[in-house]
């Protein structure tokens, strides 16, 4: 069932038609025509997750668990290990439910990205604590991706219905494995009040997922013929938003930035509101299923290249400065806020 639900996903993803608006247009960034710097110089590297990565990016959580998905894992991989970024696995539920064989899918992220590579693990709010650690143990994760996903089950026929005591897993999860745990939605944002909640028991890490990429409404949707949600596909907090609320709840709380980024002027964004990093996930598997791994590095050479000319357009020399970086907020957002 879920080996089949998986791969309904990845073929649904490519069939939706909503777009979403995630609100990055509404933030303004400021040219600087002086910047005094040679292209060169412009560095991109950051620590994370105690290694150092090239760019302020991750290849975000798609998917696992099938031969069909463990060829897309495999060239997602390759990718991770050729920009040397971060790669979050899909959910690994299905570990837990199926037979060993799909292990396999998920561990060539490790295989292919090496020990020297950022990997990160991922679950459902429902997981338990020995859930959490066969999950890491599976890809050797340097951290797990607890994944909240409410409006995604009310889509499914088959999705679950009981969500309470969520929160009380992942405070078990952050306090009984020894490494950090990433909260992550699927899609639709985490409020400034989720994540106050969410830094009151401990998480330091956030992935805001937003509203204006991957839109689980709607490819629930298209396999859910007893329900039309079409007025649901703008349900949502756009990926600005949310990201801006939920730097106010501490300083120390380390963000990601995904829903719907697809431009190096997103990712530049993401960091000047004070993103840790940005996720991409339907961008880079649009790219792959399309025209393969090669068409799939094409467009992230191109962004990443891109990324080092806006930096220098905007006269920072590496990620430090960009962070410090000037902003307006315009047009929706500001209303928003």
């Amino acid at each position: 069932m879920r080996k089949s639900r998986k791969r309904e996903h990845v073929e649904n993803y490519l069939k939706t038609s909503f777009k979403g608006n995630n609100l990055f247009d509404d933030i303004f960034l400021e040219h600087n025509a002086l910047p005094d710097l040679n292209f060169s110089e412009i560095d991109t590297r950051m620590e994370f997750l105690d290694k150092t990565i090239d760019y302020p990016i991750i290849i975000n959580a798609m998917t696992g668990g099938t031969e069909f998905a463990g060829e897309i894992n495999r060239e997602l991989s390759l990718l991770a290990k050729n920009f040397n970024i971060p790669m979050a696995v899909g959910s690994e539920t299905i570990l837990l439910c199926e037979d060993d064989a799909c292990k396999d899918s998920f561990k060539i992220v490790r295989e292919n990205i090496g020990d020297e590579g950022v990997v990160i693990a991922n679950l459902s709010g429902h997981a338990s604590v020995d859930d959490a650690r066969i999950a890491l143990e599976v890809i050797d994760g340097d951290a797990i991706q607890i994944h909240l996903n409410v409006a995604q089950e009310l889509a499914m026929d088959e999705g679950d219905r009981d969500f309470k005591g969520v929160i009380d897993n992942i405070e078990a999860i952050v306090k009984g494995i020894d490494k950090p745990v990433i909260v992550k939605e699927v899609g639709f944002g985490i409020s400034k009040e989720a994540g106050q909640r969410l830094y009151d028991i401990g998480v330091r890490y956030i992935d805001i997922s937003g509203f204006g990429g991957t839109n689980f409404m709607e490819i629930e949707n298209l396999r859910n013929m007893n329900i039309d949600l079409t007025e649901l596909y703008s349900w949502g907090l756009p990926s600005a938003y949310s990201l801006i609320k939920c730097r106010e709840v501490a300083d120390d709380l380390k963000l990601i930035s995904s829903g719907g980024i697809k431009t190096a002027l997103e990712v530049v964004k993401s960091v000047v509101l004070g993103a840790e990093l940005a996720g991409i996930s339907g961008e880079i598997l649009a790219y792959l299923v399309h025209g393969g791994y090669e068409n799939a590095k094409e467009y992230l050479d191109d962004l990443t290249y891109k990324i080092k000319m806006i930096m220098l357009l905007m006269g920072k020399k590496n990620i430090e400065e960009l962070k410090k970086s000037d902003y307006k907020i315009t047009g929706k957002l500001k209303e928003l806020l």
